[in-house]
């Protein structure tokens, strides 16, 4: 295989490595911290990072505030300290030397704010911003300010070239590289717009070329571009070393770093992804963010898919076929259902999914009454996690909601991250992996039960493997 040539990123010379920055403290400071150590590029997230007290153990977030308001700031406090605790801990880890990065998401609440606290309460120890979920327009001014680096998250050229020409024009001094994340095969939530099939994967080299193409036609030829999404072993991306076409290039590794010791990530989910099978990642459109999502499906999955077909249409008077009046709700209130609809709200009732919700859409779906005390009490508890939320119906701004009716098809994903992050249950919540996860069980390398340290892992990765 090639050689892996060290290139320039945030300032140092660095091996073309990056650690995935993945959400809710699934990339902390250690496990940053360890990859920035053996020369790489570490990332920690600063979506809601933990902070630790003086004896190490985490400091839960409890919230106090009875609107959701009070606890949309509380929650900024809380990923502020988490995020000048966590860039502390990979700074202190990586020897003062290395490159560290934080990740964020444009879309979640108090995205700004955020950056601001962390950035000014981690002066010098925070060399790069990635941020994507969104089109983060005021991401260069913001990290310009604070003398670090910024990298977008794109999934298209068409999508760099619209942040460049509104607002990364005025700071290419700051672009320290272009994040391109695979919508068809990255983890967490995927940039897929509305022109692409979700069940038919593109060839990443074309688009990363149309990707370079523009880069180079604003002048950054020298910029890198961060591949990211499916990305499993060196020697499979052999060809885009010393590329023109492609240019100077570095492999962001999301999946991989979660089966380490340094992974903050439970024992059990660490036991589950060995055994992680092709077609047990897939997108899904549950979440409330209104992105695609990459996920394993589990008991989490399966209730949100059951819940959405459990669904149908309903009119408030009889309209077209919509003729056979229902009784809605503890009032009884009068909707009109199709006669086929309700022989399959019957069979749902006497299966004993009772309860009925109303979504936005003018339809209803059928829970059951733990599932909607459940979905009631995560939508009343509301903490303001994203900028607008379409299973809250929160909106950050001064109104406060979107206007729309809170949907129960979606689910309060800062509750089940947490709960995935920093419980042994894995079954029961939203559990996100790239869609290459499933290697790990065909992987010699991890045969019987192997969790490598970063250091071993980032020697397996440059010798290709």
């Amino acid at each position: 295989m090639k050689s892996l040539n060290a290139i320039r990123i945030s300032g140092r010379e660095t091996l073309p490595l990056v650690e995935g920055g993945k959400g809710i403290a699934v990339s902390n400071g250690e496990s940053s911290g360890a990859w920035s150590a053996c020369g790489g590029v570490g990332t920690f997230s600063g979506v809601n990072a933990d902070f630790r007290d003086d004896n190490g153990e985490i400091v839960d977030m409890i919230y106090h505030g009875k609107s959701r308001r009070d606890r949309h700031d509380e929650l900024v406090a809380f990923a502020i300290k988490g995020g000048i605790h966590q860039a502390q801990v990979a700074h202190d880890l990586s020897g003062g030397q290395g490159a560290i990065h934080m990740n964020v998401l444009w879309e979640m609440g108090g995205c700004e704010r955020i950056l601001h606290g962390i950035l000014e309460g981690a002066k010098g120890m925070v060399h790069g911003v990635t941020c994507g979920a969104g089109m983060p327009y005021k991401l260069a001014q913001l990290c310009a300010q604070y003398g670090s680096y910024y990298y977008p998250i794109v999934s298209s050229a068409r999508a760099f070239q619209i942040l460049w020409k509104r607002a990364y024009h005025r700071f290419p001094e700051f672009l320290g590289g272009v994040v391109y994340e695979d919508p068809w095969r990255a983890g967490g939530h995927n940039g897929l717009s509305n022109v692409e099939d979700p069940k038919v994967p593109e060839d990443p080299y074309p688009r990363v070329v149309a990707l370079r193409k523009a880069m180079n036609d604003c002048g950054l030829t020298e910029t890198p571009i961060f591949m990211a999404g499916g990305v499993w072993r060196i020697d499979e991306w052999e060809d885009w070393l010393d590329n023109t076409e492609v240019g100077p290039v570095a492999f962001q590794f999301g999946t991989r770093p979660l089966l380490t010791q340094e992974s903050p990530i439970s024992n059990t989910w660490k036991r589950r992804l060995p055994t992680l099978r092709e077609g047990e990642i897939y997108l899904n459109r549950f979440s409330p963010t209104g992105f695609y999502s990459s996920a394993v499906e589990n008991s989490f999955l399966l209730e949100l898919k059951g819940r959405n077909e459990r669904q149908v249409a309903y009119s408030t008077k009889p309209d077209g076929d919509q003729v056979v009046e229902y009784a809605f709700g503890p009032r009884g209130r009068a909707i009109y259902l199709t006669p086929q609809d309700l022989k399959r709200v019957e069979a749902w009732v006497a299966a004993g999914f009772t309860e009925q919700l109303k979504t936005p859409d003018s339809t209803v779906v059928f829970v059951t009454p733990e599932k909607s005390r459940q979905i009631r009490s995560h939508q009343v508890g509301c903490m303001g996690c994203l900028s607008q939320c379409r299973f809250s119906n929160w909106k950050n701004d001064e109104g406060g909601t979107t206007g729309k009716k809170p949907d129960p098809r979606s689910f309060c994903i800062q509750k089940t991250l947490q709960q995935v992050s920093h419980s042994e249950d894995i079954e029961t919540q939203l559990m996100f992996a790239g869609h290459n996860a499933y290697r790990f069980a065909s992987d010699p390398w991890y045969a019987n039960g192997f969790v490598p340290t970063v250091a071993q892992l980032m020697d397996r990765l440059q010798s290709g493997q």
